[in-house]
């Protein structure tokens, strides 16, 4: 598994189109006529508020992306375990390379009327999916849905449909957690403790300051795109992005936001940042393994690949707690979700695996991978004293250790933003880290921009 399937954020989806947002779901329980999911026809049983019933028998298609290199027994176990407890199922795996065409290609299958029957999403590409009917509302479907998970996780799978209504069209997967990752010798070289993390976004930034001046050009402190940022750090300083109906942006209302463009374009102008990573796509990952980079992916699995790709540098990091700052917890981040298509012509088979895959003894599982730092979404999982229990003190364990401390309390909270209106948001505070805008301007303008969108419905 690569490091960036892990920490995909808004930045792998900038192609997506919602051109279907206006069709959305229409039908009934199972004594109504006819139905269609995003302009699709679907089965009546899969729409509308009846609980989703027929047998479980038929092939549905189950898409992942770059996992059968490195998970295919796990998968092919789990996947045989299923068709051996539902005789007559059939489930072909399809492994999707996860290129920059991925959305894309998801989108057209959609509109397409052919995306596959369960399938691997992140937060942003369920809401779009969501918004325009093509995910089955699974919290309907089986008002059972819930029972395994940490409500927190629960809470996370909910997305707007095209009327705004929240509805649950995800199963919590697996997360990742969030932590700090970085190079012990370069925070000493700049006069950083490794050993007293910041907690405060504001305090990481004083820091990548300290390290701008100290490497003078020959090594930086972390990447420029705030592709990466928004809307975490916004959700970790807890500043409100969205208004509670989600329909307008609120982040210009608090100053703070003001602050942190003010401080993006500043670590910019000094060095913190390599100058042609502010509107590249590339996590951290590369410069990282090569010792260019102070601060690596907030990811625990981006320790994994540093062991793996570069022996010298992993001696050198360490793992600290990511900034708590004014949300008083640690930040556990959305997980990543099983979604079922609408649009499927075996829905109950589809619900079925995807409730088995995502289920405690499952996930628990596949978490266990010695080559895998991940961690479960199901309440009996985390009690498993794999995770209750962790020993070791190098980098790869004490990761596996901080979040399996942190995720029974941690917040979940991730504001979810269509494509477009993130977009709408980084493109501005580019702006003003190229020196083209005030901060003040930029963020004005990216309110506006932001709320255009979401009049649009986009």
């Amino acid at each position: 598994m690569r490091v960036r399937r892990l920490t995909r954020t808004l930045t792998c989806i900038a192609a997506l189109s919602l051109a279907t947002a206006g069709c959305g779901l229409s039908g009934g329980g199972s004594g109504d006529g006819g139905a269609t999911a995003g302009g699709c026809k679907v089965d009546k049983g899969n729409v509308g508020s009846g609980k989703l019933t027929g047998e479980v028998k038929g092939t549905i298609t189950f898409q992942t992306t770059n996992l059968k290199k490195d998970f295919g027994g796990f998968f092919n176990g789990v996947i045989a375990d299923f068709q051996k407890a539902h005789p007559g199922t059939k489930v072909k795996w399809i492994d999707d390379p996860g290129d920059n065409t991925f959305t894309s290609r998801t989108v057209a299958d959609a509109q397409a009327c052919t995306m596959a029957d369960v399938i691997n999403v992140n937060a942003p590409t369920a809401t779009a999916l969501t918004k325009a009917g093509y995910l089955l509302d699974v919290g309907t479907k089986d008002p059972d849905a819930s029972k395994p998970f940490v409500p927190s996780f629960w809470k996370t799978a909910t997305f707007p449909d095209a009327s705004g209504k929240s509805i649950h069209t995800t199963l919590p997967w697996y997360t990742g957690g969030v932590l700090l990752t970085y190079n012990k010798d370069l925070l000493e070289k700049a006069g950083v403790d490794p050993a007293k993390p910041p907690t405060t976004v504001f305090g990481l930034f004083a820091d990548y300051e300290k390290i701008a001046k100290a490497a003078d050009g020959k090594y930086f402190a972390t990447m420029a795109n705030p592709v990466w940022r928004i809307p975490a750090d916004f959700d970790q300083m807890n500043i409100k992005v969205l208004s509670g109906d989600g329909k307008s942006a609120v982040f210009a209302d608090d100053p703070r936001t003001t602050q942190w463009v003010a401080w993006m374009a500043k670590l910019y102008k000094e060095g913190a940042m390599p100058k042609d990573s502010l509107s590249s796509s590339n996590d951290p990952s590369t410069l990282y393994s090569q010792g260019k980079v102070a601060y690596g992916s907030t990811n625990p699995s981006f320790v994994r690949f540093v062991k793996q790709n570069s022996p010298s540098v992993y001696a050198k990091t360490a793992v600290g707690q990511q900034p708590y700052d004014a949300l008083g917890v640690a930040s556990a981040g959305a997980p990543q979700y099983i979604s079922v298509a609408a649009t499927s012509e075996h829905a109950p088979v589809a619900l079925a695996f995807a409730e088995f895959l995502t289920n405690a003894e499952n996930q628990t599982a596949w978490c266990k991978d010695p080559d895998v730092v991940i961690f479960p979404t199901t309440s009996a999982s985390l009690d498993d004293p794999f995770f209750q229990k962790v020993t070791g003190t190098d980098p790869f364990s004490q990761a596996r250790k901080l979040v399996a401390d942190q995720l029974k309390t941690a917040s979940t909270n991730q504001t979810n933003l269509s494509p477009a209106v993130q977009n709408a948001i980084v493109a501005q505070v580019q702006l003003a880290m190229q020196g083209k805008k005030s901060a003040a301007d930029a963020v004005k303008d990216a309110q506006e921009k932001a709320n255009e969108l979401l009049k649009q419905g986009s």
